[in-house]
C-alpha cells in the first residue's frame, strides 16, 4: 500500500511544521531504514499549542454534550473509513504484524472514541438531601481547561485515542504528544479531525521528543492536568515537575506481571493464552505476563509444551501473513532487550529457547528477536525484577498457594496478574491478596471499557477507563443550598 506520508503538527485546526523547522528521522523497524521525518517540536511549539487550546476552551466547554458526542462519533467513523490505511501505517511505524494492527489496534481506537462519545451522555451529577437541615447538596463536574496527554509507542493509536477521547468528551481542550518513535497514525488522525469538523484548537497534536515537548508540557503553568502512559522512569520525572505545581496527574507506567498456573487449570486454554500473553506485540504491552509461576506437578509438562509453542512462532516481516511476532520498535529498544538477555545468562538463567536476534531474508537490517523463555533464575535477580518489555519471559516452579502469592507480590510493580485455576475459593482468596490493579482469572486482556484501568506501586497513579477517566478530566464542585 502506498501512503501519502507527510507528518506535521496539528495546531489550531491546521497542519504545520515546528516553528524552528527541526525534524526527526522516523524508522521502519522491519528493515531498519528511515522512511520519513516528523517535526522536532520545542517549548515554543507547546506555547503556541496552549494558546490555541485556550482560545478554543470557552466555546468547546460550553458546547452541548450531544454535539460533542456527535463529533466524536464522526471521528470514529473516520477511523473506520481509513481502516486499511491506518492498519498499514501502524505496522509500518511500529513493526507489529499487520494482522494484529487489523485485529486489535485500529478497531480498539475507533471503539475508544465511540465509548466516550456515548459515556459522556450518561455522565451524571450527584445530589444529596440533608434531612433535618432542609438542605440539598449537588455536585457539578466541569471540564478542567487545557490538559496534556502523552501516549507511548507500543499501541500508538489505541492508547492515543484512549487518552484524548475522554478529555475532549468532557469539554477540555487538549495538547497531545504521541511517541516520536511512532508518529504516523496520530498524523493521519489529524486529517480525520479536520475532515469531520472538530473545532480548531480543541485537539492540538505536537510531534517531538519527550525531553523537549513532554517536559515543556509538564512545566507549562496553563496545562492543568497530565495523563501519561510510558515507562516508570519517565513517569517519575513528570511527577517531579508537575506535582509541585499541583497539576492533576494520571500516570500509567510499567509492569512485571505474574502469571500463576495451578495444576487444576483448563490446561489447553491456559497454554494457548499464556503463549499469547507472553509474546503478542513482541511482548511490548504493559499487560504482558513476564513472570510465569507454574505449580510443580505440571511444571515439566508446561515447560515442554510452552517451549515447543514458542519455537514454532515465526518472528519475521510484519506484512507477511504467517508472521506471529514482528519487529522490535526501535534499534535502541532492540539492543536493550538483548542486553537484558545477556544479563539473565550472567545471573545463572538457562535459555530454553530464543534469546537471539533473527535476520529474515530481505529484512536483515530489521530488529527481530525470537521468543525467549528463561528458567533457573532467583526471585530477586534483575531479570525477574526489571521490566524488559520484549519477547522475554521467565518460568519458575512453586509448591503452594502461599509460596506463589509471596513471589507474585515480591515486585516493585503492581499492574496486572493472570491466574489459572478452577478452584472458586482459591480464585477469590488470590484475587483479593494479589497486589495488582487488574486480576484476570482464566483469561488475559479481556477488557470491558467501563472498568477502571491502572496499577499499584511503581505501576502508576490513578485510574483510566470508564467513568474514572471522565472523573479525572473534570473538576468536582459541591453546591449546598438551604431552603
Amino acid at each position: 500500500m502506498e501512503l501519502n506520508i507527510h507528518i506535521l503538527n496539528y495546531l489550531g485546526g491546521m497542519l504545520q511544521p515546528s516553528l524552528d523547522g527541526g525534524q526527526l528521522e522516523v524508522f521502519n523497524p522491519s528493515n531498519g531504514k528511515v522512511y520519513t521525518h516528523a517535526p522536532n517540536s520545542s517549548a515554543a511549539d507547546v506555547d503556541l499549542a496552549v494558546k490555541s487550546a485556550q482560545d478554543a476552551f470557552p466555546s468547546w466547554s460550553n458546547t452541548a454534550v450531544e454535539e460533542r458526542s456527535r463529533i466524536l462519533m464522526k471521528i470514529a467513523d473516520g477511523i473506520d473509513d481509513r481502516f486499511e490505511e491506518l492498519a498499514y501505517a501502524e505496522t509500518l511505524d511500529n513493526g507489529k504484524p499487520l494482522w494484529l494492527s487489523k485485529q486489535m489496534d485500529i478497531p480498539r481506537a475507533a471503539a475508544n472514541i465511540r465509548f466516550f462519545a456515548n459515556a459522556i451522555t450518561q455522565f451524571s451529577s450527584e445530589s444529596h438531601e440533608t434531612t433535618g437541615l432542609s438542605a440539598i447538596n449537588y455536585t457539578l463536574r466541569s471540564p478542567i481547561g487545557v490538559v496534556g496527554c502523552i501516549s507511548p509507542w507500543n499501541l500508538p493509536l489505541y492508547l492515543f485515542t484512549w487518552k484524548i477521547a475522554p478529555a475532549i468528551a468532557a469539554g477540555n481542550t487538549v495538547i497531545a504528544k504521541p511517541s516520536e518513535v511512532t508518529p504516523l497514525t496520530a498524523s493521519i488522525f489529524s486529517e480525520i479531525c479536520m475532515k469531520v469538523g472538530l473545532p480548531p484548537g480543541v485537539l492540538n497534536i505536537l510531534h517531538g521528543q519527550g525531553h523537549k515537548v513532554g517536559e515543556a508540557m509538564s512545566r507549562h503553568p496553563d496545562i492543568k492536568a497530565l495523563s501519561f502512559t510510558g515507562s516508570t522512569r519517565v513517569g517519575r520525572e513528570i511527577a517531579s515537575i508537575a506535582a509541585p505545581m499541583f497539576k492533576k496527574l494520571s500516570l500509567e507506567m510499567g509492569g512485571k506481571n505474574p502469571v500463576i498456573i495451578f495444576d487444576d487449570c483448563n490446561y489447553e486454554k491456559m497454554l494457548k493464552t499464556v503463549v499469547r500473553s507472553s509474546f503478542i506485540n513482541q511482548g511490548q504491552i504493559c499487560l504482558c505476563g513476564s513472570r510465569i509461576y507454574v505449580q510443580r506437578s505440571v511444571y515439566d509438562r508446561f515447560k515442554q509444551d510452552f517451549v515447543a509453542a514458542a519455537q514454532n512462532m515465526k518472528a519475521g516481516p510484519p506484512l507477511e501473513a504467517d508472521t506471529q511476532t514482528g519487529a522490535i520498535v526501535s534499534q535502541a529498544h532492540y539492543e536493550k532487550i538483548l542486553r537484558h538477555i545477556e544479563t539473565a545468562k550472567r545471573e545463572g538463567g538457562t535459555i530454553l529457547c530464543g534469546g537471539k536476534p533473527v535476520f529474515p531474508a530481505g529484512h536483515e537490517d530489521g530488529w527481530y528477536i525470537s521468543p525467549t523463555i528463561i528458567e533457573g533464575l532467583p526471585q530477586h535477580c534483575t531479570t525477574n525484577q526489571d521490566e524488559i518489555f520484549g519477547p522475554v519471559v521467565t518460568i519458575t516452579a512453586f509448591e503452594s498457594e502461599e509460596e506463589v502469592l509471596a513471589m507474585a507480590n515480591d515486585s516493585y510493580y503492581g499492574l496486572a496478574c493472570s491466574l489459572w485455576t478452577e478452584n472458586a475459593s482459591r480464585t477469590h482468596r488470590m484475587a483479593k491478596s494479589i497486589q495488582t490493579g487488574i486480576v484476570w482469572i482464566n483469561t488475559w486482556l479481556m477488557r470491558d471499557l467501563r472498568t477502571p484501568f491502572g496499577g499499584m506501586k511503581n505501576s502508576g497513579v490513578g485510574r483510566e477507563g470508564g467513568l474514572e477517566a471522565l472523573r479525572f478530566f473534570t473538576e468536582p464542585k459541591n453546591v449546598c443550598i438551604q431552603y
